[in-house]
């Protein structure tokens, strides 16, 4: 991987070279490049969460079932993840600015169509091609943090979007539910959608005035269509290896399901050896794979990914089936479930702030904190779903859910800043698809398994996702086994992030062996510096 940096003009207007190089001064336009790649990534990360809160409405509306609301929710974040990688190294070496607008504008478009669909079959296939768009704009935003900030500020827009995941994944409920509380229970899920349209229309001509035009990235400046040299081939396998390992978790409903499901794991698995051969091979040949030897060796990158895969998987599915659990289990309106969801955003976005402080002084030992008070908190929302119902139930599991947001805020900035500190400025794209890849599919892997194990649990009783009556609040024992399930949801959410909290605990000791944990430095060493300790200036 070379560590040449991109040069050029920043927004054609006067040259501005990313920081890291002696004599190189920051774009000035930094900050406001950043407002809107917050902005954009808060909204295509929302509508991961935000369509949580209206599946009960699309149930009524479009008669959809349990395996469709599975591909309504998991398969937006499988497409999206499956984009990432490509996206991130399209942009590394055409134009980060080109990918992002291209994919803003595709997301807009998408968006209205999810709004507008008259099936539910049709609205599972328009979410896959929204989760497209928003893959191809994901990777963009890391990378722009990697090719604008660096040393200390680096660390703070690290901050700034961990706060803007963690938020768009917890105030989602929140945002939902209010949507529909104005639009009506049986149409207001398409204002879900609709919502993106009117603020993506705002923020591509701000996108198009602040955002660099970076030139190419590649070490003999070439740009362009004929600059791209993609790995096709590892593409594809990678592609459809996902899928395979995807499929069986997402045919998983708890409603006789058939069993021969579990057979796709084998050729999954295979195509994802024959997708590590070929990248090696290819790497031995002097080409360029979809994912670089040195990445995957570089421990502080493997091992981050590792922490932000397992986590990913276990916090994201919760929020489903929570509100599956207070709107159909216990009665509660969408706004109302969104209300109880809220205080873990609060929190989490509280403690990514001091998550972005603390991991420049003390490291992954910061991660480490953040994942055993996640944990703590899926312990006792997991005791007060199984005993506790009623408005005294959600009352209690919302406190429980601020306790887990906190822990939250402390784990995903921290881990995104250690995983890509070692990362050279000219691969950034792809290390941050490659990164956010892992996690969308562990997203929907967690999603896919957390509600499999929830509607399992219903169906043993007799009832659905909709289990509740129309309107009041269903009898004791409908919320009891409503709880129940809920119980056995967040144990399968608990036991992914105990796994993180192992990933984690592993990189801190091989940080503190190899003297790397002590916090990172202000400003890293200049390029070409051996990989090590301290946040990289340009790689």
């Amino acid at each position: 991987m070379s560590p040449t940096g991109p040069s050029g003009p920043a927004r054609g207007r006067t040259p501005a070279p990313a920081p890291g190089a002696a004599g190189e001064q920051p774009d000035p336009a930094r900050w406001r490049a950043l407002g809107v790649c917050l902005a954009v990534g808060f909204m295509t990360l929302l509508d991961v969460s935000i369509v949580n809160v209206a599946l009960p409405s699309i149930e009524g509306s479009l008669g959809a079932g349990p395996s469709e609301v599975q591909w309504i929710v998991a398969g937006y974040a499988l497409a999206f993840g499956l984009a990432l990688v490509p996206a991130g190294r399209v942009g590394d070496v055409w134009s980060r600015r080109s990918v992002f607008l291209v994919g803003l504008a595709g997301f807009v478009l998408t968006s209205a169509l999810a709004g507008l669909v008259q099936s539910a079959t049709a609205l599972a296939v328009v979410r896959l091609l929204q989760g497209v768009t928003a893959g191809l704009v994901n990777p963009q935003v890391l990378a722009l943090i990697q090719q604008l900030f660096t040393g200390a500020e680096r660390g703070r827009a690290f901050a700034a979007f961990g706060t803007t995941v963690g938020l768009s994944t917890a105030v989602g409920p929140l945002l939902g539910g209010a949507i529909i509380q104005v639009f009506g229970v049986e149409e207001g899920w398409r204002g879900v959608f609709l919502v993106n349209v009117p603020i993506g229309l705002v923020l591509l001509p701000l996108a198009w005035r602040w955002l660099p035009r970076d030139r190419s990235a590649r070490p003999d400046g070439a740009r362009g269509v004929r600059g791209l040299r993609l790995d096709v081939v590892g593409l594809l396998l990678l592609a459809a290896a996902v899928v395979l390992l995807m499929l069986p978790f997402v045919l998983t409903t708890g409603e006789d399901a058939p069993a021969a499901r579990w057979a796709l794991l084998a050729p999954g698995t295979l195509l994802l050896v024959a997708f590590v051969g070929w990248e090696r091979r290819l790497g031995r040949r002097g080409g360029d794979p979809v994912v670089h030897g040195d990445l995957v060796r570089t421990g502080s990158f493997s091992n981050g990914a590792a922490v932000g895969i397992t986590y990913f998987a276990g916090f994201t599915g919760i929020f489903l089936v929570v509100t599956l659990y207070l709107q159909s289990g216990l009665g509660l309106t969408p706004l109302q479930a969104g209300l109880v969801q809220t205080p873990f955003a609060l929190a989490s976005a509280v403690t990514a702030q001091v998550g972005g402080r603390q991991v420049v002084r003390r490291g992954r030992i910061t991660v480490v904190v953040g994942l055993l008070v996640s944990a703590a908190g899926l312990t006792a929302a997991d005791v007060v779903a199984a005993t506790v119902q009623g408005t005294a139930g959600a009352v209690a599991l919302s406190a429980c859910l601020a306790v887990t947001g906190a822990g939250s805020g402390l784990v995903i900035s921290p881990n995104q800043t250690l995983t890509l500190a070692d990362v050279p400025r000219s691969v950034a794209g792809v290390a941050g698809g490659v990164l956010q890849t892992g996690q969308r599919v562990g997203s929907a892997v967690g999603v896919a398994a957390v509600t499999a194990v929830f509607f399992t649990g219903l169906s043993g009783a007799g009832l659905s996702g909709a289990g509740g009556p129309a309107s009041g609040r269903p009898p004791a024992d409908v919320q009891a086994v409503f709880g129940s399930a809920l119980s056995a949801g967040l144990r399968v959410s608990l036991a992914l992030v105990l796994l993180a909290l192992a990933a984690a605990v592993v990189d801190l000791v091989r940080r503190r062996r190899t003297g790397e944990d002590e916090g990172l430095a202000p400003q890293g060493p200049q390029r070409g510096a051996p990989a090590g300790r301290g946040l990289r200036s340009g790689g």
